[in-house]
């Protein structure tokens, strides 16, 4: 096991630029061609990966310009493990640092959207909060309940109207515009399908007030605050019905 654990490690390194690691198991001249070809496999695999994961950003900037960067990205950042169907965490951050990304400064935050439409794909199961199930608490328990956010809720907010960008380039359209105003989009997955919807100031302050552990009567508070004229109704129906919540109110 020792041995086999020894030999890992030097095949990772032999993968990251070192081929004199693999040394002790192959003799001289041996293992360069077959450690290109898998180098090779593997960063086909990271920009594939990447393509699937940031399908918007794609969309935006074309084939050839999001390989070549992929490529350069993967190559800094390899993933770290086998599976690639979440790979891409730190792309976004990545972005905002990358010279050629600089005429197109929106690009990171529709990669950070992309990326939690992923997150919110694959984020842990849980039972859903039902309208039935609020209505059987007294108005009293109610107010002083924490609605706990689903696991798969994700919510982002910008100065600008990235969101409607994001999706509008989700649905293929032609007629991308950036708004001027600030936006908040909301994501959840619903019956194993990832839902979006841009929200607005109220929306946003409840959503953040449960995520905080704040009661429902105090989010209530912090909705109002954000938007006085606020129909507090038929915004907590909304995200009754797209099942924001864990049925596991506390």
């Amino acid at each position: 096991m020792p041995e086999l654990l020894d030999f890992q490690d030097a095949f990772v390194a032999a993968l990251a630029g070192s081929p004199s690691a693999l040394s002790p198991w192959l003799a001289p001249g041996e293992g360069a061609a077959g450690l290109s070809v898998y180098r090779n496999t593997i960063a086909k695999g990271c920009v594939d990966a990447l393509a699937a994961n940031f399908p918007t950003v794609l969309s935006m900037v074309g084939e050839d310009w999001f390989r070549a960067a992929a490529a350069l990205f993967a190559r800094e950042a390899p993933p770290a493990s086998a599976a690639l169907l979440d790979y891409g965490e730190a792309f976004p951050t990545w972005l905002e640092r990358f010279p050629p990304a600089d005429d197109t400064p929106y690009l990171a935050g529709i990669a950070h959207l992309d990326r939690l439409w992923t997150e919110a794909l694959f984020a842990a199961e849980a039972p859903v909060l039902t309208a039935e199930a609020l209505a059987a608490l007294p108005p009293e328990v109610l107010a002083e309940t924490n609605l706990a956010l689903h696991p798969s809720v994700r919510f982002a907010s910008f100065e600008a109207g990235l969101p409607s960008l994001w999706v509008a380039a989700r649905e293929g359209r032609e007629d991308l515009e950036l708004p001027d105003q600030p936006e908040t989009l909301l994501l959840v997955r619903d019956k194993g399908a990832v839902m979006h919807r841009v929200i607005g100031n109220a929306e946003t302050a409840f959503l953040r007030a449960c995520g905080d552990g704040l009661s429902s009567a105090e989010a209530a508070g912090r909705a109002f605050e954000a938007d006085p004229d606020v129909q507090l109704a038929p915004l907590f129906a909304a995200l009754i019905a797209r099942g924001a919540f864990m049925e596991t109110a506390r």
